[in-house]
């Protein structure tokens, strides 16, 4: 029995993945999931493992979106909770993990996500889904060529096969973004495109309005830059700044502490490249090892503050790492809407060790991702540069995605297009929309 096609957009992202229908009418339905409260059209892109006992057999279950969180959050003892894997796809060394003492590639994990955004999303719409278009970045994060672009991309389009769908077709996420800006036109302009992610940041300029609807996709879009970096790395500043100082990041052993007070000879009681892992959400899990344990119980014997490490250790042992991102994520919010915000770790009922507080104000905040903000400076003015456009010429500016709510980013468009010519769409549905209007564009009547 032969299907009609369907207009289905899936924006997959580091952080959450939606997925939109476009009806022939050029209405967009947004697909909702279910939590233990309300609804949400935006899934958490985790993936929580866990091994269960059936039938005297040990079996490995696995939840993705709300569902994994719920369980993780829930779970004692707590299994593998696996987010950011869209972070991995440029990467030839980091193939795959093993969970449970079985090894799964990075395309499995994934596609372990899109077979359940698949499911639902047949569910809830009532009918097959074997094509969709999906959004891809211009630049993968991690990404530092075109080559190791067209690796990820290859890789994710292996996944989306193996999670059953016979076909997809990539289309850039800011140009989704645009899309769906475009709908709400009734006359022409040029827009900048900002699609902030939680991996990558992507630009674009591109013609929209009734008139370019005629002209061909490729003669609309003046110009695409991107870079592998958005609200993961002012995320990652955080840590490096308030978290990691906390769990021993600039504590040093205690005999080389006491023997000399110049700073050359002090050595740190942890190694430097455990907080580094600390920084990246999609690293934090692979901490939790036999090696790494013993480690930081050498390195807690040797501390000048040993109750730091131990704060550390707490963080690994108990999985804490949602946790932790969530505090950060709440700091980042706050400090988005007030000038200052205070930063409370852990949440009510975690282990008392692990307990860090601290004010943080919006200056420091923008000192931490000083250098962040200047490259995504750099980017844009490279694309007005390279495309010979000038800021005067854009009508409108529109951004989406969590990080375009940081007052740092916005003076950023602010300043070179002005207040008034800067717009923010859905910060988690808009590239779906855009996505589900672009298939519907290409799907034959």
């Amino acid at each position: 029995m032969s299907h009609p096609q369907t207009a289905i957009g899936i924006d997959f992202g580091t952080t959450n993945s939606s997925v939109a229908l476009a009806l022939p009418s050029g209405h967009v339905e947004l697909v909702s999931f279910p939590t233990a409260t309300t609804p949400t059209q935006s899934s958490r892109s985790v993936l929580y493992l866990e091994q269960r006992k059936q039938a005297g057999r040990t079996q490995i279950k696995g939840f993705t979106g709300p569902s994994a969180i719920e369980h993780y959050l829930t779970a004692d003892p707590k299994g593998r909770l696996i987010q950011s894997l869209k972070s991995y796809l440029p990467s030839r060394t980091l193939t795959g993990t093993e969970v449970f003492g079985r090894r799964y590639s990075v395309e499995d994990l994934i596609s372990r996500i899109l077979s359940d955004l698949r499911l639902h999303a047949e569910l809830a719409l009532q009918q097959p889904i074997h094509h969709a278009t999906v959004g891809r970045p211009v630049r993968f994060v991690g990404s530092e060529s075109d080559e190791d672009d067209a690796f990820a991309l290859s890789r994710l389009e292996a996944a989306f096969l193996h999670a059953g769908f016979h076909s997809v077709t990539f289309e850039l996420e800011p140009i989704a973004a645009a899309y769906a800006y475009e709908s709400t036109l009734s006359r022409d302009e040029l827009i900048l495109i900002g699609d902030f992610g939680g991996g990558t940041s992507d630009f674009s300029l591109v013609n929209v309005g009734p008139s370019s609807r005629t002209i061909p996709r490729a003669q609309r879009i003046l110009g695409n830059s991107g870079l592998g970096l958005a609200g993961d790395a002012f995320d990652a500043r955080i840590v490096r700044h308030l978290v990691s100082p906390a769990l021993g990041s600039t504590s040093f052993e205690r005999s080389f502490a006491q023997a000399s007070d110049r700073p050359a000879n002090l050595i740190p009681a942890a190694p430097a490249w455990i907080y580094a892992n600390l920084e990246r959400w999609h690293y934090l899990s692979f901490l939790k090892t036999r090696n790494v344990a013993e480690i930081l119980k050498s390195a807690r014997a040797r501390a000048e503050q040993p109750e730091k490490i131990a704060a550390l250790i707490t963080l690994i042992e108990e999985d804490l790492g949602y946790q932790l991102h969530q505090a950060v994520q709440r700091l980042k919010v706050d400090l988005s809407r007030h000038e200052t915000a205070h930063f409370r770790f852990p949440q009510l009922g975690l282990a008392g060790s692990m307990e860090i507080e601290r004010t943080v104000s919006r200056s420091d905040f923008e000192l931490w991702i000083a250098d962040q903000l200047q490259s995504i400076e750099s980017c844009v003015d490279n694309l007005l540069q390279t495309t010979g456009i000038a800021p005067a010429q854009v009508d409108r500016v529109f951004l989406t995605g969590g990080t375009s709510f940081v007052p740092a980013v916005r003076r950023i468009f602010e300043s070179r297009f002005t207040p008034a010519r800067v717009r923010t769409g859905n910060e988690f549905t808009s590239v779906a929309q855009g996505l589900a209007l672009r298939a519907l564009e290409s799907t034959p009547a």
